[in-house]
């Protein structure tokens, strides 16, 4: 969705902003869209350090403070750097329109313009599901089609859930400092409307040397749950990854692991959901990552959280617990191939993890008694790192059950007509369907791939109920190829053993070679990389994304989109903006 409202001036802006050659930097930057009465942090910063009394900011010709009502606090040389900073924290602007913000320094000027939108229409939605296929791209969707539903003569068996959606979009992913983004900016676009940098979570990217300082933006758990609305964050990552934690986090860095504990004890989902447990437990307790000695398992629960580790504990809690915390792995949950088909992975270490559909149904049941709403965030998040890794048949699977998880939301709205489903991915991956592998066509992968009519289909036998064939392993499978990789090794076939490992620390410091383990398999290829050597997996694209959705409100969403685009029409279907 576009805002014509704010066309003519935002050229206008950018012009002046262009001729005072961006002497100063402004928080938030310019052409912020800013939902009324969100929570942020304004900032402007000077470089050279100059004194409080050479500088000057006004706001719509208004001096910040009283537009704010806060008083600000100027500091010379921030953090011992080469700069002064203006900051105030924790502002909020209730009046929609367009603001003008202007910063001098002498003759150096900076001009940057916001539009801040409120509530033009009545709330549509009493309830939203946000699923984010980490990584998700078309190739993806369409590979889990293939598997899932069949294909004979051209035609698909059958739709995906996720596919199968009236409203539909493009969505461009670039943060602030590059074309390419990481999951930490592009979900923080989805859950606070304001663009980023990479690494970065509810924060713009200032000079701050403190990962914690930079200027801060409010985000959609913090939002809904000030609104009254209950909030759930689901996942088969780590809890503290990036997705999961753009729900509730404020950090420059990602990797800020016990902060982001803390700060999703602060914001108190009602349902938190996924792997990572060593960061919630008290530094002394064996396999603790915890840098001091606060235990987050028992504080949530001093806090009326029911603690469950295992699928059946999750199930036995629902219907009973308020309030749920589950962590169900050291690490990410296994994804669907390794805990239902080969067993590897660490299913031996954790044998009775959740898919991602039951922990859907769990958190439904439990957030739908909320009288004021809930939002639900879903991330299907080994899609990406299968894709990182190279492994095909492991990202596929984990696709096919975000759709299974998908159709287990769509059921509940059906009943309902009062929630709006989102499927996007935060970004995408070099990934693409060539053609098949088949083993009848020789030994090494080149001999086996055949394209255009020899391509032919795969031989995959029939899905079961849930939409996985009962093997991977057949003499003809799709040849999902990826377009990033360091140099490994590669024979065509399902890594039936656990994930791939394509590349391995090698004897320089610092830079990555092929893994020999593949490269003795019947078959293999060595293939030099066309990564930098500092690469070990695949990595992000820039390409847009494609958006599905469906309920109330989600009619805005067409054509193509920014991904902060994402939070409006969320924020504005549910209402969120200052009443």
């Amino acid at each position: 969705m576009k805002q014509a409202s704010i066309g003519a001036a935002t050229a206008l802006v950018l012009m002046a902003f262009a001729h005072g050659a961006q002497a100063q930097t402004i928080y938030p930057i310019n052409r912020a869209e800013i939902l009324s009465g969100a929570s942020f942090d304004f900032k402007v910063e000077f470089p050279g350090a100059p004194a409080a009394d050479a500088v000057k900011i006004t706001i719509n010709g208004q001096d910040p403070a009283a537009l704010f009502g806060k008083p600000g606090n100027f500091v010379r040389n921030e953090d011992g750097l080469d700069h002064s900073a203006y900051i105030i924290r924790g502002v909020k602007v209730t009046k929609p329109g367009a603001y003008t913000v202007e910063a001098k320094n002498g003759a150096s000027a900076a001009k940057v313009g916001w539009e801040v939108f409120g509530n033009k229409t009545p709330k549509a939605a009493k309830n939203v599901i946000l699923f984010i296929g980490d990584g998700l791209s078309i190739a993806h969707r369409t590979a889990a089609r293939i598997l899932s539903k069949g294909i004979v003569e051209g035609k698909y068996g059958g739709e995906l859930a996720i596919d199968d959606m009236p409203y539909m979009a493009l969505v461009s992913t670039a943060g602030t400092d590059s074309i390419v983004t990481d999951s930490a900016n592009s979900m923080s676009a989805y859950t606070t409307g304001h663009k980023s940098c990479v690494n970065a979570l509810g924060v713009y990217c200032a000079r701050n040397k403190n990962t914690l300082d930079h200027p801060k933006v409010e985000t959609l758990g913090e939002i809904a749950k000030r609104h009254g609305m209950a909030v759930g964050v689901v996942t088969n990552t780590e809890i503290e990854d990036a997705t999961p934690a753009g729900m509730v986090a404020h950090t420059r860095r990602r990797a800020d692991y016990n902060d982001i504990v803390r700060m999703f004890f602060d914001v108190k989902p009602d349902v938190i959901m996924g792997g990572g447990s060593p960061n919630f437990l008290a530094k002394s307790t064996p396999g603790s990552r915890r840098t001091d000695e606060t235990d987050y398992i028992k504080a949530f629960e001093k806090d009326g959280y029911s603690f469950v580790s295992t699928a059946a504990e999750m199930k036995a809690a629902s219907g009973k617990a308020t309030k749920l915390l589950g962590l169900f792995n050291t690490g990410n949950v296994d994804g669907v191939l390794d805990r239902i088909q080969l067993k590897k992975g660490t299913v031996g270490r954790f044998p009775d993890q959740p898919d991602l559909t039951d922990q859907v149904r769990v958190s439904l049941d439990m957030l739908s008694k909320n009288r004021k709403g809930f939002v639900l965030m879903v991330e299907s998040g080994r899609i990406d790192k299968y894709s990182h890794s190279l492994d095909a048949e492991r990202a596929i699977y984990d696709t096919i059950m975000l759709d299974n998880a998908v159709r287990v939301a769509r059921d509940f709205a059906k009943k309902r007509g009062d929630t709006m489903i989102v499927v996007v991915p935060d970004h995408a991956h070099p990934v693409s369907i060539l053609g098949t592998y088949d083993d009848a066509r020789g030994a090494t992968p080149r001999e086996k791939l055949g394209v255009y009519d020899e391509a032919g289909f795969p031989n995959y036998p029939v899905a079961d109920a849930n939409g996985y064939p009962p093997s991977v392993d057949v003499s003809r499978r799709l040849a999902l190829n990826f377009g990033s990789y360091p140099d490994w090794c590669f024979n065509a076939k399902p890594y039936l053993d656990g994930e791939n490992v394509p590349a391995v620390a090698g004897p320089e410091r610092g830079k990555f070679v092929a893994n020999e383990k593949y490269c003795t398999a019947p078959g293999a290829v060595r293939i030099e990389g066309n990564l930098p050597t500092t690469s070990n997996s695949g990595v992000h694209v820039g390409d847009d994304v494609l958006l599905t959705a469906m309920g109330p409100g989600a009619a805005k969403f067409r054509g193509r989109i920014d991904n902060t685009t994402v939070f409006r029409v969320i924020a504005e279907a549910l209402a969120l903006g200052a009443r």
